[in-house]
């Protein structure tokens, strides 16, 4: 099993960067967030997880050991596979995210292509407890997730509005107080 990567950015796709190691390039496949980082010709070094079905072989690609560990444990999930895990880490931070399953928020993981209102039902039942110790107690990701779609709304891209909101200072949990705040950084 593979599990780390270092090599340079040969390629981008949708979804997926080509990493060269010499005479091998691997497609891995990424979250969003980090594909929009990467440059072409850049040198990095990616944790693995390998998926293996009958039909394919596939690999995804994270930054660090924390992201590859949940994006795993998002797998445990029954009904939640490889493209809704990279789908859910996409939304928000992983704090956020736990943060959504240990307040039980559901609506959060529906936005993902999907995943039905069962499913994000499941990932909280199936998470909430092997999370409840490692999550801040502060139910944030309602209100992120709402300042988010409040930003899209306005015209911003998701890669914008994830960006920007991660300025925000996390005492800041007032919905108007918080998009007020993304604004003025937007603007500037």
């Amino acid at each position: 099993m593979i599990g780390s990567i270092k090599g340079r950015v040969s390629n981008k796709g949708t979804g997926y960067a080509i990493l060269d190691t010499g005479s091998v390039g691997y497609k891995i496949f990424i979250t969003p967030t980090l594909w929009a980082t990467l440059k072409l010709n850049q040198e990095i070094v990616l944790m693995i997880h390998t998926y293996v079905r009958e039909d394919q072989l596939t690999l995804y690609g994270f930054p660090s050991l924390p992201e590859l560990e949940f994006f795993e444990l998002l797998l445990t999930v029954s009904g939640v596979g490889p493209k809704s895990a990279l789908g859910i880490m996409s939304l928000a931070s992983i704090e956020m995210i736990k943060s959504a399953i240990v307040s039980e928020d559901p609506s959060v993981f529906t936005k993902v292509s999907g995943i039905g209102r069962k499913t994000a039902e499941r990932v909280i039942l199936e998470l909430k407890e092997k999370l409840k110790d490692e999550s801040s107690s502060t139910p944030v990701a309602k209100e992120h997730s709402d300042a988010m779609d409040a930003l899209i709304a306005l015209g911003y891209t998701q890669q914008q509005a994830r960006e920007v909101l991660k300025t925000v200072p996390k005492d800041v949990v007032d919905l108007q107080a918080k998009i007020k705040m993304a604004l003025k950084s937007l603007n500037k």
